[in-house]
């Protein structure tokens, strides 16, 4: 009887635990749960390669490559204007082509602006994919179509892209021959060698494409990585008197998606160390980005864009990080509206 008793106690013990505890956490949800999860939903929206039906306006025209002459595929806006208008170049990601669901491509429209989506070899799976020599060559032809066949205002080119779009806009920047006025790169992959084996460690397929666009065999390709990373590439710091590049990243990226925060900040130094800039303040230092990567919340006072917290902003010149409460995404209309401003 008294074991009975005993046993009894100790089940009405345990349940009242459990209720208080599910009281707690319903009352008590962190900010992980409240916060992060549309973050988990804009990193699968923009890994989303899912083809889409572009709306009239819209045509699909077929580009000559420079270099070797393949026709390269493009979706191609042209203002109504008959005023110049502002070019948007809008790059696809790592796993995209050119006919890849775009959301600037409709407030392109809307606001009547020039817009192109070149396809500059596709998906980064194969060698003459990923940032080479002849993927770059193909985002210069489609801006020179886009210039050629549209009523451009050549001082507002603008080139953006988010994940291997980012990536993309990075090494457009890098090696363009176009006056570009501003460009806009958010999430951006800019080391393959940090990348695959960040990849390899999540187990996930972008470390056997990084394999395959690299030629690799046997193991990584170190040197051809680094020949498709611009973080290894010779900065064009005279550019950087007339455009402006601003590299934004969200502060989860690396936890729930696929690029680490590193990628943008290690990018942001170096352009700063081939500057010959001098002042340290400038600089994303090893304590702040530890700070960011232990606690992913803001370390100062830098306001918000789009309604979401600012967790560190670095500038100099024509040079701006921006690290924000968000994780894979671009924060689109944030994006284009900032391209636009004077």
């Amino acid at each position: 009887m008294r074991n009975r008793l005993l046993k009894l106690t100790t089940f009405i013990l345990i349940l009242l635990i459990v209720i208080v505890l599910g009281i707690f956490l319903r009352q008590n949800k962190t900010t992980w749960s409240l916060i992060k999860k549309p973050f988990v939903e804009a990193y699968i929206k923009f890994d989303d390669t899912r083809q889409t039906e572009w709306s009239k306006g819209f045509e699909i025209v077929e580009i000559e490559s420079s270099k070797d002459k393949s026709v390269q595929k493009s979706y191609f806006y042209k203002s109504k204007s008959k005023e110049p208008k502002p070019l948007i170049v809008s790059l696809h990601t790592w796993s995209g082509y050119y006919n890849q669901n775009d959301d600037l491509a409709e407030i392109c429209k809307q606001k009547d602006l020039n817009y192109i989506h070149p396809d500059f070899r596709g998906a980064n799976l194969t060698i003459d994919a990923c940032c080479s020599e002849l993927a770059l060559s193909d985002i210069d032809d489609a801006i020179t179509y886009a210039i050629r066949n549209s009523n451009v205002d050549i001082t507002k080119i603008f080139v953006i892209g988010v994940s291997g779009g980012g990536y993309a806009t990075l090494s457009t920047f890098m090696k363009s021959k176009h006056n570009i006025r501003k460009f806009s790169a958010w999430a951006s992959i800019t080391d393959l060698i940090a990348w695959y084996n960040e990849s390899k460690i999540r187990n996930n397929n972008y470390s056997q494409n990084i394999l395959d666009c690299t030629g690799s065999e046997n193991g990584l390709n170190f040197e051809n990585a680094k020949q498709k990373s611009p973080i290894y590439w010779n900065t064009p710091t005279e550019k950087l008197q007339s455009s402006k590049l601003t590299i934004y990243a969200g502060i989860y990226d690396g936890i729930q998606g696929s690029v680490p925060i590193t990628h943008s900040i290690n990018f942001y130094n170096k352009l700063l160390t081939d500057m010959s800039v001098s002042d340290t303040s400038k600089y994303v230092t090893d304590f702040e980005k530890l700070q960011l990567l232990e606690k992913r919340e803001p370390i100062g006072d830098y306001g918000e864009i789009a309604e979401r917290k600012i967790c560190l902003k670095k500038q100099f010149e024509n040079l701006t990080l921006i690290i924000f409460e968000g994780n894979h995404e671009m924060l689109t209309e944030f994006a284009l509206n900032e391209l636009l401003e004077e």
